[in-house]
C-alpha cells in the first residue's frame, strides 16, 4: 500500500466495521466516505457476536418513558438523562430503519415483532433476529448494503494507528497493513472501534479488541469519560475457550434460574432475582464462586426441549463442549462484556477534538451510566449513527494540509498487559491493587513497544478507578463499598492521567479509613 492516497483526500474516514461503523457509512450516503477495518467485514467485530437484541418501546403496554425509567434505574445515577431520553425516543424508528434495510427480525404469526424481556426491563421490549443470532443477522444485512453502496470505499485489513492533529484539530489518519503505512488526509474522522474486552483473560469479546479507539482518541488529546465502568456479563460458559462463549441474558428472560451444585437457587431472595441488573447478578455469582461453590444456569424446566429452537447458536456451542442445555444445567461465571465508559461525546457524537466523532461502545454518550441496561447498546449504535452522520454532513469542509507522518511503534499486542489488568480491574477492586497496576502500566504506556497502546488504555482505566472512591454500578471497590452521596460523571485526558499516575508512583499516599 502506498503512503499517499491523495485521490481520497478530504473524505470522511470511518474507523471500524461493526454495526456503528456500517450504519454511519450508510447514513452518510451519497457523500463519499472511507471505511477502514482491521479485519474483513463481519470478522472480529463484537456486533457479529451479539446474541441479545435491540431494546425499543414497541409493545402495546410500553412507551419510551418506561424505557427511559428502566435505563436510568440500571444506570445507578450516572446516566445523562437528556441523552438517554433522546436515544430511547428514537429507538422505534431505528428498528424501522433496520427493517427497511432488510434485517430479518423475528416475528409472531400475525407479523408483529416478537418481543423478549431481559434483566432490569419492566416490559418485553427486546427485538431479536434468528433467535440468538441478532448480531449475525444485523451484520449480514448491513454488510450487503455497504458493499452495494457506490459512495463507500471499503479498505479491509488496514489497522488505524494514529490520528494526526494540527492546531488542535484532526488532520488525518495513519493506518498500517501488511503492505505498509497508509496516510489519509482528512479533517473528519469517526471512531467506531468497539470495546476493550481483550485486555482481560476472561471476556466474551474478540481478544484483539483492547480499546484501540480509546488509545487513538487519547493520544489525539480527546477527553474520555467514566472509564472505570466495565460491565461483566453474569453468564459466560465456564470452560477453557477464550474468548468465552456468552449465554444470553434472554435465557434468563425466558425463566432459566441460577443454581449451585446442590440445586440451591441462591439469587431467589435478591430483588429481581436472576433478572436483577447485571452488576448485581455478576457480583452475586462471583461471591458464590469465591465461597467455594459452582454456579450453573438451569433452563431444563423453563425451556427444556424448546431450548434449541429458541437459542440455536447457544445450543450449538454447548453441544460442541459436550453439554446439552435442554437436559442439564450449564456451568457459568462472569466475564468482561461491555464498556460503559469511552470517548466523551455530545448529543451529535462530537468529541472534544474538532473533527473527531465517536459512537458505539467506544463512545460515552451518557446513555448507559454506571451499568448498561441490557440490549440498549445495539440500539444506541443505530440511533447515534444517524446523529453522527447529520453532524458530520453539516460540518465545514476545511482544506487540510497533509500532515507530517509520525514514526509508529510495533503493531499493538495486549499479552503483556492482560495479566495486570485482569488482576486489578475485575469485579472487585481495591486501592492497593489499583496502585500496583498503575506502577506496572506506566512504563509500558510510555514505551515504544507493542504493549504501549494497550497499557495506555489500562492505565487510564486504573487511574479513573482509583479516583472513584465509591462503589456504583459496574465499579465496585471493596475498600469503599458504598455509593457516594452524589453521583458524578468524570472525564480525564491523557496528560492528566499520566500526571496522576506519576504522582501516585512517586509520592506515598496516606492510608484512608475505608467505609464501614
Amino acid at each position: 500500500m502506498t503512503a499517499d492516497l491523495i485521490h481520497l483526500d478530504g473524505r470522511p474516514v470511518i474507523i471500524g466495521g461493526g454495526l456503528a461503523g456500517l450504519m454511519t457509512a450508510l447514513s452518510l450516503a451519497p457523500e463519499p466516505v472511507i471505511l477502514i477495518t482491521k479485519a474483513p467485514l463481519g470478522e472480529q467485530a463484537s456486533s457479529s457476536w451479539a446474541q441479545g437484541g435491540l431494546a425499543a418501546a414497541l409493545g402495546n403496554d410500553d412507551d419510551p418513558a418506561l424505557h427511559l425509567a428502566d435505563t436510568l434505574a440500571a444506570g445507578d445515577g450516572l446516566c445523562d438523562e437528556a441523552a438517554a431520553r433522546a436515544i430511547v425516543e428514537a429507538a422505534p424508528e431505528a428498528i424501522a430503519a433496520l427493517d427497511r434495510r432488510g434485517v430479518r427480525f423475528d416475528r409472531s404469526g400475525d407479523g408483529r415483532f416478537e418481543l423478549g424481556r431481559e434483566a432490569a426491563h419492566s416490559r418485553r421490549r427486546i427485538i431479536h433476529a434468528e433467535g440468538d443470532g441478532t448480531g449475525r443477522e444485523l451484520m449480514r444485512a448491513l454488510i450487503a448494503a455497504v458493499r452495494r453502496s457506490p459512495s463507500i470505499t471499503i479498505i479491509e485489513g488496514l489497522e488505524a494507528r494514529r490520528l494526526l492533529v494540527e492546531d488542535g484539530a484532526i488532520a488525518g489518519v495513519l493506518a498500517q497493513s501488511n503492505a505498509g503505512i497508509a496516510h489519509f488526509s482528512t479533517g473528519r474522522v469517526v471512531l467506531a472501534t468497539g470495546g476493550l474486552g481483550g485486555l482481560f483473560f476472561e471476556t466474551t469479546n474478540p481478544m484483539g479488541n483492547f480499546g484501540q479507539g480509546l488509545a487513538l482518541a487519547a493520544r489525539a488529546g480527546a477527553a474520555l469519560a467514566d472509564l472505570e465502568f466495565i460491565q461483566f456479563h453474569p453468564t459466560a460458559l465456564d470452560g477453557p475457550s477464550r474468548p468465552m462463549q456468552l449465554i444470553s441474558e434472554a435465557v434468563r428472560g425466558e425463566g432459566a434460574t441460577l443454581v449451585d451444585e446442590t440445586g440451591h437457587r441462591f439469587m431467589s431472595d435478591v430483588p429481581g432475582a436472576e433478572l436483577a441488573p447485571r452488576d448485581v447478578v455478576a457480583r452475586a455469582i462471583w461471591r458464590h464462586l469465591a465461597d467455594g461453590h459452582k454456579v450453573f444456569l438451569d433452563a431444563r424446566h423453563s425451556l427444556g426441549p424448546r431450548f434449541a429452537a429458541r437459542f440455536p447458536s447457544i445450543t450449538a456451542f454447548c453441544q460442541a463442549s459436550g453439554l446439552d442445555p435442554a437436559a442439564e444445567p450449564l456451568p457459568v461465571k462472569p466475564a468482561v462484556h461491555y464498556h460503559m465508559g469511552g470517548i466523551a461525546v455530545d448529543a451529535a457524537g462530537r468529541s472534544s477534538v474538532p473533527g473527531l466523532w465517536a459512537l458505539g461502545e467506544v463512545a460515552s454518550t451518557g446513555l448507559h451510566g454506571a451499568n448498561r441496561l441490557a440490549s440498549n447498546s445495539l440500539t444506541e449504535a443505530v440511533v447515534c449513527a444517524k446523529q453522527v452522520a447529520e453532524s458530520l454532513s453539516g460540518s465545514p469542509r476545511t482544506k487540510i494540509r497533509r500532515a507530517k507522518i509520525a514514526d509508529l511503534p510495533p503493531l499493538p499486542d495486549a499479552s503483556a498487559v492482560r495479566p495486570i489488568v485482569s488482576q486489578s480491574l475485575g469485579l472487585m477492586r481495591d486501592g492497593p491493587a489499583l496502585r500496583q497496576a498503575i506502577t506496572e502500566l506506566l512504563p509500558l504506556a510510555h514505551s515504544n513497544s507493542a504493549a504501549a497502546d494497550p497499557a495506555l488504555v489500562g492505565l487510564m482505566i486504573a487511574v479513573a478507578a482509583l479516583r472513584r472512591e465509591e462503589s456504583r454500578g459496574g465499579h465496585y471497590r471493596t475498600d469503599f463499598p458504598l455509593p457516594a452521596a452524589t453521583a458524578r460523571r468524570a472525564t480525564v485526558r491523557l496528560d492528566e492521567a499520566f500526571a496522576q499516575a506519576r504522582e501516585l508512583t512517586e509520592t506515598p499516599r496516606p492510608v484512608r479509613k475505608a467505609q464501614s
